[in-house]
């Protein structure tokens, strides 16, 4: 299969800290890549380059066979279009209704009526398990989970080829967690069957992954099925993983 995501010997740092370390990986058509690691460890840092948010120091980006880390905001426009981005605090705007917040895209980058624009918000705020009772309260009004829902409602809208999940269970408690887990499922299997997701939540890298990446120190220390990832038997690895199993 051909990639539609390549991430290839990618460096990234930050002032005097190395962050990066020259990292390569793809992402194949109609499959969820789960990266795993700590917190610090690049995850976020890497879903944003994929993104065109940063750019790398070295190495290449390929989305969907463009390179894209010398072009510019102009550019990366159509590119990121096709790509639907859920920001780990769901990144919602607090002044703006559930509704708004959805229609943001579809008003910034097409031409739709109202009325279009109202029926695939409520549809798309349905896919998430929403009701329209939602769509004139504010973010504030919601819980946790429900935002994160919202978030990915409003990536979803643009009909992406590619989600981006950023730590999607991130200050959800277990129910949460495991609800969003099995949203994440249930649209790869039905409304986007590409996808990243960055966490650091070993179940739900159990529940979601097709394949899996364990960033370490910069670097990926062992790819491939949850089941060949968990068998790695690398120091560091198993010492992630041993953290990730404790109550």
């Amino acid at each position: 299969m051909d990639a539609i995501i390549e991430v290839i010997d990618v460096v990234k740092g930050f002032e005097a800290t190395p962050v990066l370390k020259g990292v390569s990986i793809a992402l194949e058509k109609g499959e969820t890549l789960v990266v795993m690691g700590g917190s610090g460890s690049g995850k976020t840092v890497l879903l944003r380059l994929i993104a065109g948010l940063l750019r790398p120091d070295a190495g290449q980006i390929r989305v969907f066979g463009q390179n894209i880390e010398e072009l510019s905001e102009e550019e990366l426009l159509p590119i990121r279009r096709r790509l639907g981005y859920v920001f780990q605090s769901a990144a919602l705007f607090d002044s703006l209704t559930i509704h708004d917040n959805v229609a943001y895209p579809l008003r910034e980058h097409t031409r739709l009526g109202e009325e279009e624009i109202r029926r695939r918000v409520v549809h798309f705020l349905s896919l998430v398990g929403l009701n329209e009772g939602v769509l004139e309260q504010l973010p504030a009004e919601l819980s946790g989970g429900m935002r994160k829902r919202v978030g990915i409602a409003r990536a979803l809208i643009g009909e992406p080829e590619v989600m981006l999940y950023d730590e999607p269970t991130a200050g959800l408690d277990p129910t949460n967690s495991k609800t969003v887990a099995e949203l994440i499922v249930q649209m790869g299997e039905g409304v986007c069957d590409s996808s990243i997701v960055v966490t650091h939540d070993l179940e739900l890298t159990k529940t979601v992954a097709d394949r899996v990446a364990l960033l370490i120190d910069g670097r990926f220390a062992a790819t491939g099925t949850v089941d060949t990832v968990l068998a790695t038997r690398d120091d560091a690895v198993q010492a992630f993983l041993a953290g990730k199993a404790k109550p």
